[in-house]
């Protein structure tokens, strides 16, 4: 039962000042996160450009920034597809890197999944199954790759707070009647983060909080950066203890 803080995800600079862009704001921020309690952090790696990217002139200074930050804390990244919008050049990408981290997240609801899941294993590198439907949980099920996760990732982006509740006890269900017993981390977006995050804290699950979801503390204020969504989010979870 822990809090990982996404630092950035597809966000664009407009976004929130302190948005981190570059390795050296990332490493500075998740030092600051991690000092605030986060256990794990979650990054997308920008190029040049500052758009996300995933090729390894873009993750390995990225990861090396972040491991002399924050040594011995756990640093995963995202696999989805919108970041290269080719899928061999997803693979390609992963198969490149040279720093590389302890887990990265792959979209079940995307094509190529299994073939991601699969390079990922050969290169040691943990999976977080990121289930954001009903149908991504059977799809996981069916495709026997449950055991060999290292999280189950229920990330749920309905605003509608009723609709998103609903939808993640749906996923919840189905990995419930299929046995497949895995860590769970829980995380809603924007409008559902904190009741995503207070559910999580109920259910002795993990959850996630940070830029990439929403940029507003439990009490709608805008907060000054990760570090203090990563507080806030900790202080729920101490709370419920």
């Amino acid at each position: 039962m822990i809090v990982q803080t996404c630092i950035n995800g597809a966000r664009s600079a407009d976004f929130h000042p302190q948005l981190p862009l570059d390795p050296e704001a990332m490493a500075r921020d998740g030092a600051a996160c991690v000092a605030a309690g986060a256990a794990e952090l979650h990054v997308h790696a920008r190029g040049l450009d500052g758009r996300e990217s995933l090729v390894p002139t873009a993750m390995n200074p990225t990861m090396l920034a972040l491991r002399r930050a924050c040594p011995g804390t756990l640093i995963g990244v995202s696999t989805g597809a919108r970041i290269e919008n080719d899928d061999e050049g997803t693979l390609a990408a992963i198969a490149g890197w040279s720093e590389l981290p302890d887990y990265a997240s792959v979209n079940l609801s995307e094509e190529a999944a299994p073939e991601i899941m699969q390079t990922l294993r050969q290169r040691g590198i943990g999976i977080e199954a990121g289930l954001a439907s009903v149908a991504d949980a059977e799809r996981l099920v069916h495709l026997d790759h449950g055991s060999q996760v290292l999280r189950i990732l229920i990330e749920i982006s309905e605003q509608e707070l009723d609709v998103a509740l609903e939808v993640g006890d749906g996923v919840a269900a189905v990995l419930d009647r299929a046995g497949l017993r895995r860590a769970i981390l829980l995380h809603g977006s924007d409008a559902t983060v904190w009741p995503f995050v207070r559910r999580a804290a109920e259910r002795n699950w993990s959850t996630r909080v940070g830029l990439e979801d929403g940029r507003q503390l439990p009490d709608g204020t805008t907060a000054s950066g990760n570090a203090a969504l990563t507080a806030a989010a900790v202080a729920i979870f101490r709370a419920g203890r």
